[in-house]
């Protein structure tokens, strides 16, 4: 799952979320990690744009925040993509700026999130370009690391379980 901050012009057009530029740049940077945007379920903390553009006001967050909790509830991610720092407030509220945790794995209860920079960011600065393409190969890491660890206990839950000593020696074992 990626959430990021709220719909933009392109995304109000079409009631889809990133299909603008930093959409178009999203999906450049699933593409290169093996992903389709097909793959993961896309939103935002908002679900309305905010007047002009301007970065969402904490009622408008809190206004929307049982939506974006019942589509994690019901998805019930492997990975979620935090996407910029409005996203970061929201869904890791306490955390240290996203400077200083984008890249990393935070769990928290039973989630794992991944804060980044917002793809539109990236569009403005350069070098967040090239950071976010690098965080992105951590992110494919954190996915195959997750992928692992269901076939691993996938594989011991089907694996039967010992028979009791009890009932070896019913056999004379």
């Amino acid at each position: 799952m990626a959430v990021g901050e709220a719909p933009g012009e392109s995304e109000d057009h079409t009631g889809r979320p990133f299909v603008g530029a930093a959409g178009r740049l999203l999906t450049q940077l699933l593409e290169g990690i093996g992903l389709d945007r097909r793959d993961l379920y896309i939103t935002n903390v908002l679900k309305c744009r905010p007047p002009g553009n301007r970065d969402p006001e904490a009622a408008e967050v809190a206004a929307c925040a049982h939506f974006l909790d019942e589509q994690i509830e019901l998805i019930r991610p492997d990975v979620i993509l935090v996407l910029g720092r409005h996203a970061l407030g929201r869904l890791l509220p306490g955390s240290p700026p996203i400077s200083q945790v984008h890249g990393r794995l935070v769990r928290r209860g039973e989630r794992v999130y991944v804060p980044l920079y917002h793809p539109a960011a990236a569009l403005y600065e350069a070098a967040k370009l090239d950071t976010l393409r690098a965080d992105m190969l951590r992110v494919r890491g954190y996915l195959d690391d997750a992928e692992a660890a269901r076939k691993a206990a996938t594989a011991a839950a089907a694996t039967p379980a010992e028979p009791a000593r009890e009932q070896l020696s019913l056999f004379g074992l």
